[in-house]
């Protein structure tokens, strides 16, 4: 089993070979680019081979399974006899910093498939004998090498273990091997690694914010949600003031569909599996939807989709291109089954609501529908406080149905729209859906995140599998083209991801609270009380802390919950006729009266802004 002497790191597209391990590791930041962002994936998992070859000295007995690098992180799967503990991780970091001190030479390499497989039947690993026998291709097997630890591995990696000792283990979560519920449960091991100490320590912190952050501790803390085992994993339960946040967003939903065009539907949450057939959903989607539900001696099926009922409406009755387009909007509740694994809060469940439209247009509207429902789009992110967001064009996959003319005019139409709009895009070859072309919007949230919301797709086919048809000016039958369209995704996973971005202090149009009316004694009780209901009548949302406590536990409750405006009412108050209030995070701000303070409150929520003061 001959060593290759060869290291490799890929940068760029190149291949460096017989790198000098003398280098410094400013030096070797300098010559190899290790802050390319091309070159930090290939950090990453260099450091997840030295966990497992950290895990494999202290958990003898050990098996390996994957350790792929990934965003901004890395991980490992292990089949370990015992859980590992918070001391576990503590004492692998340890031996990974050892083994880096150590600078132990990585090194490729190339054996055949039977040497492979003896070697790792031989040290107790079946999971890469088994990954070997379904993942390689020919004789050749690609593997790595440092000190006594081997893994198979595609690579490419750095040089030497010395380059990897700005690196933190961050958890350890559980995963089914190869992702199948019937397979091993095994521990996942989860980490980063930096070039440099001061991007390490930046990423810490920002990983501590976006703990704060969390939907699910703040949905819990807030008591906006829940998702408990009574009811079922990936089902949501919407408590009074989440309901209320809701509210808010779908009416303003509503509304703005109302001013741009847009018709409201409804549809059932459950259909004949005929509808299913029809649509291909049944063929092309079976594992994501949920078993079928007989009785009549007729099958039914919970809707995974919208779309098959919205093209059955417009097949209701016969259509003229007079009337086209046909914009119509739904929020319609949808149920796929998600693997149990894969379950995250509110931004992987179950059961959720879709912001859903289809746009059904002729060839000749098509751009024009684009071009408004990019601004459209666009306008709604920025009334959430998205400003910054990342814009995709998915072209033609090798794998499509329909004309290529069609394809050409699609794509054509979702491109000319971007650059007449002046919108910056980038091109994502072959990354469209089957059926067309399609616009991807990506957010970033308040900590730089991206997440992916908004898509507009251009679809041949299921007009054509529901033999939809128009009457153009002619008289002859023509088939429609159907545009999908989400912008804001799923309410459920849009929830939490305004839950973080704001980290629970919602603008004040959206706050399920928006004042907290504090009586500084039973005395005032009365008067506040009547502020609270003046308020109530003026269309804010008002709660009242009766409670026999220190004005300054009510103010600190109030603050915990986020409330943006605190009114006390204490006996001055009371006598003057006024209010005294404050800003959350802001503290005091003095005094005013009634008619001032509902003004204040109503301009706010009209302008639908992050402001809370003039």
């Amino acid at each position: 089993m001959e060593l290759h002497k060869d290291a490799v790191l890929i940068r760029a597209g190149v291949e460096l070979k017989d790198l000098d391990y003398s280098h410094s590791e400013g030096e070797f930041v300098e010559t190899l680019g290790i802050n390319d962002p091309a070159v930090l994936p290939v950090l990453r998992h260099s450091c997840a081979h030295l966990m497992a070859q950290a895990v494999l000295e202290l958990f003898p007995g050990t098996q390996v399974g994957v350790g792929p690098a990934l965003e901004d992180s890395f991980y490992y799967d292990f089949l370990a006899e015992q859980p590992f503990t918070p001391e576990d991780l503590e004492a692998i970091s340890k031996r990974m910093r050892h083994l880096v001190k150590q600078n132990i030479a990585v090194r490729h390499l190339l054996w055949t498939k039977k040497q492979a497989i003896e070697y790792f039947e031989s040290h107790s690993q079946p999971l890469k004998v088994q990954l070997i026998n379904e993942k390689v291709v020919g004789d050749e097997v690609s593997l790595y090498q440092q000190g006594d630890f081997v893994d198979l591995c595609r690579g490419p990696h750095l040089p030497s273990t010395r380059f990897l000792k700005h690196f933190k283990l961050l958890s350890v979560a559980a995963a089914y091997w190869k992702g199948d519920e019937k397979s091993h449960s095994m521990q996942r091991i989860y980490g980063t690694v930096f070039p440099d100490e001061q991007s390490l320590d930046a990423y810490l912190t920002f990983l501590k914010e976006a703990a704060a952050r969390d939907h699910r501790k703040l949905g819990k803390d807030l008591d906006l949600f829940s998702i408990q085992n009574d009811v079922g994993a990936g089902i949501v339960l919407w408590h009074p003031k989440g309901a209320m946040i809701r509210h808010q967003l779908e009416s303003y939903w509503k509304d703005a569909h109302l001013a741009n065009g847009y018709e409201l539907v409804n549809s059932p949450h459950i259909a004949k599996l005929d509808l299913w057939e029809t649509s291909g959903h049944n063929g092309f989607y079976r594992e994501s939807m949920f078993p079928t539900i007989e009785f009549d001696n007729v099958e039914y099926q919970l809707k995974p989709m919208n779309c098959p009922f919205h093209l059955t409406i417009f097949k209701s009755r016969n259509r003229s291109y007079k009337e086209m387009p046909f914009r119509w909007a739904e929020l319609g509740t949808v149920y796929r089954y998600e693997r149990s694994g894969v379950l995250h809060g509110l931004m992987r469940v179950r059961g959720f609501t879709q912001d859903d439209a289809h746009i059904f247009c002729t060839p000749a509207q098509l751009e024009d529908e684009i071009g408004r429902l990019l601004n459209f789009t666009l306008d709604m992110l920025k009334t959430f406080g998205f400003d910054a967001v990342d814009v995709f064009l998915s072209t033609q996959p090798e794998t499509s149905v329909g004309s290529q003319d069609k394809w050409d005019l699609a794509t054509k139409a979702l491109q000319n729209t971007l650059e007449k709009q002046g919108v910056k895009y980038q091109v994502d070859p072959g990354e469209g859906v089957f059926y067309g072309p399609k616009i991807d919007i990506k957010i970033k949230d308040i900590l730089g995140r991206s997440w992916q919301c908004s898509t507009i797709q251009v679809d041949f086919n299921l007009p054509e599998r529901f033999s939809l048809k128009y009457s153009d000016d002619q008289g002859t039958l023509q088939q429609p083209i159907m545009i999908h369209r989400a912008l804001l995704g799923s309410l459920e996973r849009f929830f939490g991801i305004l839950i973080e971005h704001y980290a629970g202090f919602f603008p004040l149009w959206l706050a399920p609270v928006q004042a907290a009316v504090l009586p500084v004694t039973d005395r005032t009780v009365a008067y506040a009380s009547e502020v609270a209901e003046t308020l109530r009548q003026e269309g804010i949302r008002v709660e009242t802390d009766l409670r026999s406590e220190g004005i300054g536990r009510k103010i600190r409750d109030a603050e915990m919950q986020k409330v943006p405006y605190i009114v006390i009412v204490g006996d001055d108050e009371q006598n003057g006729k006024y209010l005294s209030y404050r800003v959350h995070k802001q503290g005091d701000k003095g005094k005013i009266n009634m008619d001032q303070f509902v003004n204040l409150l109503k301009k706010r929520i009209a302008a639908k802004d992050r402001g809370y003061e003039e």
